[in-house]
């Protein structure tokens, strides 16, 4: 079971005199909320309130929070050092302690000479292992610094890819350490190498490759079918960490240049009911990318990334489509 560290937020919420403290979790985490809310208010003898709405990440981040309580804790995500700190905003990452030095050893000679590593917060802190193993197998392994989003090397979000795209001219493959193909599949669209998963608990060793191939067709799909688009909504989204204004206000001038009706709106949580009332033939997400690229079959009209269209407007070659990274 994941370490919640309940006894150092209380002695955070100790040393800062808070009275009151709002919870921020992923939704994977939230079923032990009221554990969390009933320790910290009989240890700590603090206010609790639960912040209920969806959250996927640090992009999430309840700026708004002191409406509600005096400090926030964040559980699940590590920091966006791009983003405003704030002292009375404690994250709580979710780091894993496995060991995987016998399963690196299995998988070793599978791999190519020069390897990038790559993975989520969870598991960032198994690098080191991982490297000294396959380094004593004659690879040579490189682990990358990504942008000002990104707290740690070799750490991927499922909007950025800054720290594979960092080193990708020196590896032949980057291995990415964790569970699903979701943090993976943005390293396999933003850089041009192949992108092979370990799993950690299972040892399994695999390439996205396919799923990434399947979805890029997908995407294809999508840009035919908006150029005959003559109305886009540009959608902007309220969260502190996938706000884009500049890139929002860009793509209007396109649009507009081209003949066609740009409209702009903001949104904080974006899902098929909230873009119903518009009379739109298609719409622009200039929030996280992974709504166009991954729920686009969930809209009942075209859903783009920025790159994806200006390709639809004739502006960008399919042979460089490019990858949507805040």
């Amino acid at each position: 079971m994941l370490d919640l560290h309940l006894d150092d937020i209380t002695e955070w919420v100790r040393l800062r005199k808070l009275s009151s403290v709002a919870v921020q979790l992923p939704e994977g985490l939230k079923i032990r909320a009221t554990e969390i809310a009933d320790h910290l208010s009989s240890k700590a003898d603090v206010s609790v309130i639960i912040l209920g709405d969806p959250c996927y990440g640090a992009c999430d981040l309840n700026i708004n929070y002191k409406k509600v309580a005096e400090g926030l804790v964040h559980i699940g995500h590590s920091p966006m050092p791009s983003l405003t700190q704030d002292d009375n905003i404690l994250f709580i990452e979710r780091l894993s302690h496995t060991e995987i030095r016998e399963g690196m050893a299995k998988i070793a000679d599978l791999l190519p000479e020069r390897i990038g590593l790559l993975s989520t917060v969870q598991y960032v802190s198994t690098f080191s292992d991982a490297k000294e193993v396959l380094e004593s197998f004659g690879k040579k392994v490189f682990i990358g610094n990504g942008d000002g989003r990104i707290k740690y090397a070799g750490q991927v979000l499922g909007c950025n890819c800054s720290a594979a795209t960092a080193i990708a001219d020196r590896v032949d493959c980057f291995l990415y350490i964790g569970e699903g193909e979701f943090h993976p599949l943005a390293a396999a669209f933003g850089v041009g190498k192949e992108i092979m998963v370990f799993d950690p608990l299972t040892y399994e060793l695999r390439s996205v490759n396919e799923t990434r191939d399947r979805l890029l067709r997908r995407r294809f799909a999508m840009i035919e079918s908006a150029k005959e688009a003559a109305s886009f909504l540009i959608i902007v989204s309220s969260k502190v960490g996938q706000r884009r204004d500049a890139v929002a206000d860009d793509l209007i001038k396109k649009i507009t240049s081209k003949g066609k009706k740009a409209y702009k709106v903001m949104i904080e949580e974006i899902n098929p009911d909230a873009l119903l009332a518009y009379r739109v033939d298609a719409y622009i997400s200039t929030a996280c990318p992974r709504l166009a690229m991954d729920d686009s079959v969930r809209y009942g009209k075209p859903m783009l990334t920025p790159p994806e269209a200006e390709a639809a407007l004739g502006m960008r070659e399919w042979d460089n489509y490019v990858f949507d990274s805040i």
